[in-house]
């Protein structure tokens, strides 16, 4: 029998997919779950995109162009100085989802055997990502107790050696919800610009900030303009996950260019869902106002009914729909299994995402969580009332 590649073998199990097929058993015998482990937003999709893909009298499904359709580039250079952010069309590639602009990014900037900095813990595809480059990710580790603010940048320092090609960061941050400060960002562009490498910047939660707190983006920091890759999405901005549709955005023409060549070898980007990302960026700014106060009362149900449970402690997210947990068991691999298989109260459960796979450090993480607010506020108080209850079975 042939043997499967050895990246193949190394290609780490999604954290948050892993544990379906439980879930699927779960749900054939009769239990409701209420999923607290993916980032799947119950906000509807703005109507005027999919009416966008509906009304189209498009006759032949064509390829786009491999760069995007230029009216959906040009689209996406007023959305960003509207958030001022000054781009050209020429300084970005419209990508199959955040995911490609990062495989892009990697691909262009990394040889096999390369490093890439990235403060854990992460959105677990990096790992995925990384090891399909042959990139070694050099993890800094954020901590709980701090809120998962950024490492001192001499734990950056440290990790850098000859094969450094990049820090990544994600901001807001998948898991953690943790927004980086401008004083942040501005403090890794120096490193940066010290080593000469580049950062990659994850931004595709870009709207969502609380707490009247703002997001600074990579692309602000103008001396890091040779330096900086920005990754985005429309994903969860507009709640179009099965869209697909990305960009990544640099100004250094060598990286998009090279970029180019990763793009023409895919051939193109959907058609009908860049028609309806198109549509989604003429939605009035009321949009992300009330969706952003909606996530604002779930973070606050999620992190006070969190709080009020024994032994659990929990970092205070100030981006994104996500919050890191840390619950009095030894592993929440075995426990998340464990609500899947053995526990329900009056026929309902919930599923969680195990934050070990969110590290790139072994072993740790182990007694932490990963939960996403994207359910409507009496779910989630079902949800934390579960939680106790299985917590204080499962410690019986």
């Amino acid at each position: 029998m042939p043997n499967i590649s050895k990246k193949g073998v190394a290609m780490p199990p999604s954290p948050i997919r892993k544990l379906q097929p439980y879930a699927d058993k779960a749900i054939k015998a009769g239990k409701h779950i209420y999923y607290l482990n993916i980032g799947q937003p119950d906000i509807k999709t703005p109507q005027k995109a999919l009416d966008a893909v509906r009304n189209t009298d498009i006759e032949i499904l064509s390829y786009s162009p491999s760069q995007g359709f230029e009216s959906y580039l040009h689209k996406l250079v007023q959305y960003y100085k509207h958030n001022t952010i000054d781009i050209d069309s020429s300084e970005v590639i419209v990508t199959t989802g955040g995911s490609e602009a990062l495989s892009f990014a990697m691909g262009s900037i990394t040889d096999f055997g390369d490093e890439i900095i990235i403060p854990e813990p992460f959105y677990a595809n990096y790992n995925g990502f990384s090891t399909a480059y042959g990139v070694t990710v050099k993890p800094v580790t954020s901590k709980l107790e701090d809120n998962f603010a950024l490492p001192p940048i001499s734990d950056f320092e440290k990790q850098i050696t000859p094969k450094t090609k990049a820090i990544l960061l994600c901001n807001p941050g998948n898991p953690t919800g943790y927004l980086y400060t401008k004083d942040e960002i501005e403090a890794i562009a120096d490193l940066a610009l010290k080593h000469d490498i580049f950062v990659i910047a994850d931004e595709v939660y870009r709207e969502f900030t609380y707490d009247g707190a703002e997001h600074y983006s990579i692309m602000n920091v103008e001396r890091l303009r040779e330096h900086a890759i920005m990754v985005d999405s429309v994903s969860k901005r507009f709640s179009m996950c099965g869209a697909r549709i990305g960009c990544m955005v640099s100004k250094n023409q060598e990286v998009i260019k090279t970029a180019m060549k990763f793009a023409q070898a895919r051939l193109s980007p959907p058609t009908l869902a860049q028609i309806a990302s198109e549509a989604a960026l003429d939605v009035d700014k009321s949009y992300f106002k009330d969706v952003n106060a909606e996530y604002t009362v779930r973070r606050n149900i999620l992190v006070k009914g969190l709080k009020k449970i024994k032994g659990v402690k929990v970092a205070e997210p100030k981006g994104a729909f996500y919050c890191v947990a840390q619950l009095p068991v030894n592993n929440t691999e075995d426990f998340a299994q464990w609500l899947l298989e053995e526990f329900e109260d009056r026929g309902e459960t919930i599923m969680v995402a195990p934050a070990s796979g969110f590290y790139s450090t072994p072993q740790t993480g182990l007694n932490q969580i990963r939960m996403a607010y994207v359910l409507e506020e009496k779910s989630l108080i079902r949800s934390i009332n579960i939680l106790e209850k299985a917590l204080q079975l499962y410690n019986a």
